[in-house]
């Protein structure tokens, strides 16, 4: 018989937080101040180490959970760092079952917000202890006792026992790198006055957080919770030990109470790999609440258990958030094709979007025998992330336009309702209530506080399409804006939403300055003079519903009058709207498609040709469309 024991020398926390709260510039802080770095080293002038990726630093947003580790008075502590976007939720679910404890990073000024609220109900429906941290005190705005409060009445809603409306409370300036478990004295709003570091921080955690109960001489067990691929060892698979202790060479089988997957996957541990600092270092052996990599099973089964061949036995495996958003992406057909990227070719992007879906977990891509890629993701700004990580990488393709996935539930079409919440300057309240009720939302809260009004809606997924790049634009950019997946509710008809129609290009060949003059007083431009177009391009909005075919490369005509050259070299373009990629996403409707290489998105006609479009608008595609999805 074995007896459980808890392992003293290993700590797992989880840090969450809402999107640019502050939590990246903690983990940096904590890996700067524990000597896991030399003084002299390039990482200490480093910002935000964890987020590796461009597009993480360019966004202020963590996409991929990553884990570092520290070693403070003789005790390893695991911090695991968390996406802060509802739509990379699978990554935030696997984290927490990783973890004993959470950190809790809330901004002084705004409080507690929708993804805060989402993360952390998950956290103490898994029984984690829970650690706050208030920061950016020292910003000018900071309101450190209402946003108490509000932290106070967010755990009331969401604690499922009494012991966790316990928790301590520390203060933060995280670009300073001092945490505090008192509010300093004095200035503390002026940079660099106060003293501090992230001691406070590590102390509680060691307090606070309990260690990993499990049987370290039993059969080993380990769910494996995320993976990650090295070009020399292959496939590591990662995850927090809960039963026995590993060591290399060990036999290992993965099993899985999921019957649509394999149980029959297995092989032995080559390596096994733990987090030092940043880098992975190689051990002999680990057990229970160690976080490892292991090389030597090939397996993508995210969710389900890795065990001792002698005792197959599955844990839990844990619910994530359903893909409510389907797109196609494709191989690039236009004009252009392979004018600008290195990867071309149908099988080329079918192999490197194969490998995206292994890695993962809330992504979900099938492939047809046409090359066509069917990519569900859980919303559009993970599309979004997707889309530029490929372009960056040099591939070139087309995505079509994005549709919300429905299901069947006793012979009733259901569809993904979700929850969403936005927070603008008061002034611009009105335009928010205004976008929202064309979208059929439904009002659940709305509150003025400090200038600052905060909604809280239920909206339908379908309406929620292209609202967060509108209202972007509407507001200039002063707006927070997070949405959550509710529930799927049965589907109803709702008016079709306005939308305007598109310039279309009639002609290939070089934009003219000339003609863009005259086109510009009919919508807004996306194309400037000088640039290549082709037959069936987008290259503008028009002022009303209808489409508009246009020629972009007209040239003045020659005549024998003496014309200055200044008038015919000079363009007066105004407004031109350049095309971005979330802008040109909420674009596209079921006739259109988006061109993306690394260094151009160009919108374009499914058939380039206007009889082409004829043709399809004759015999209804759209219709059918929606007769393939099951809504009459």
């Amino acid at each position: 018989m074995h007896t459980m024991q808890t392992t003293n020398e290993i700590r797992n926390v989880a840090i969450i937080a809402h999107v640019d709260h502050g939590k990246t510039t903690i983990v940096d802080a904590i890996l700067k101040q524990s000597d896991i770095f030399r003084s002299n080293s390039e990482e200490m002038n480093i910002e935000q180490i964890l987020d590796s990726g461009d597009l993480e630093r360019e966004k202020g947003i963590t996409i991929s959970a990553k884990n570092i580790a520290v070693e403070y008075k003789g005790v390893k502590i695991n911090i695991i760092d968390t996406p802060g976007h509802a739509d990379f939720g699978g990554e935030v679910e696997r984290t927490i079952n990783m973890a004993e404890a959470c950190i809790l990073i809330v901004d002084a000024q705004e409080g507690p917000m929708i993804q805060t609220k989402v993360v952390l109900k998950k956290a103490l429906e898994t029984g984690l202890k829970p650690i706050v941290v208030i920061n950016k005190i020292d910003k000018k705005n900071a309101d450190i006792e209402k946003t108490t409060d509000r932290i106070h009445d967010l755990f009331l809603n969401l604690a499922t026992s009494e012991e966790q409306l316990e928790f301590p409370i520390l203060y933060a300036i995280a670009r300073e790198g001092k945490i505090f478990t008192e509010l300093p004295e004095g200035d503390y709003l002026t940079p660099g006055v106060t003293t501090g570091s992230v001691i406070p921080l590590l102390d509680t955690i060691l307090e606070v957080t309990p260690p990993t109960t499990g049987d370290p001489s039993g059969p080993f067990q380990m769910q494996i919770t995320s993976l990650e691929f090295d070009s020399h060892n292959g496939r590591y698979l990662i995850g927090k030990i809960t039963r026995g202790t590993l060591k290399q060479n060990d036999p290992l089988v993965i099993v899985s109470n999921d019957e649509s997957k394999d149980k029959k996957e297995q092989g032995r541990v080559k390596q096994i790999l733990v987090r030092d600092g940043l880098a992975f270092k190689e051990v002999e052996s680990a057990s229970i609440g160690e976080i490892v990599a292991i090389v030597g099973i090939d397996s993508t089964a995210i969710g389900s258990t890795l065990c001792a061949l002698s005792h197959p036995e599955p844990l839990p495996e844990f619910a994530i958030s359903p893909p409510s958003i389907e797109v196609r992406i494709e191989p690039n057909t236009s004009p252009f094709v392979g004018q600008d990227g290195e990867f071309v070719t149908a099988r080329l992007l079918q192999k490197r979007l194969d490998k995206e879906n292994e890695l993962n977990v809330s992504l979900d891509i099938q492939t047809d025998d046409g090359g066509s890629n069917k990519v569900m993701v859980r919303g559009e700004l993970q599309l979004s992330i997707l889309v530029e990580t490929l372009r960056r990488e040099g591939y070139e393709f087309q995505v079509r336009n994005p549709s919300i996935i429905f299901k069947k539930v006793d012979g009733v079409t259901m569809e993904p309702l979700e929850e969403l919440t936005i927070e603008v300057p008061e002034e611009l309240s009105g335009t928010i209530i205004q976008e929202l009720t064309a979208r059929d939302a439904n009002l659940i809260d709305m509150q003025t506080v400090n200038g600052q009004t905060f909604f809280d809606y239920t909206i339908l997924t379908r309406n929620l399409l292209g609202l967060r790049n509108q209202l972007a634009t509407l507001t200039k950019g002063h707006m927070v804006f997070n949405s959550s997946f509710l529930e799927y509710v049965p589907h109803k008809e709702t008016r079709k939403m306005y939308r305007k129609g598109m310039l279309v290009s009639t002609h290939q060949g070089t934009t003219r300055g000339y003609a863009l003059n005259t086109i510009q007083e009919r919508g807004t431009l996306f194309v400037d003079a000088g640039e290549e177009v082709y037959e069936g391009m987008i290259i503008g909005v028009n002022k009303y519903e209808q489409d508009m075919d246009v020629n972009p490369t007209k040239e003045r005509k020659k005549s024998g009058v003496r014309v200055n050259q200044a008038e015919v070299t000079q363009t007066s373009l105004k407004g031109l709207m350049k095309l971005t990629l979330d802008a040109a996403i909420e674009f596209l409707s079921d006739e259109e498609m988006l061109e993306v290489t690394p260094h151009h998105l160009r919108l374009r006609k499914v058939y380039l040709k206007q009889h082409e479009r004829d043709w399809a608008k004759r015999d209804n595609l759209t219709d059918y469309a929606k007769q393939q999805m099951g809504i009459n």
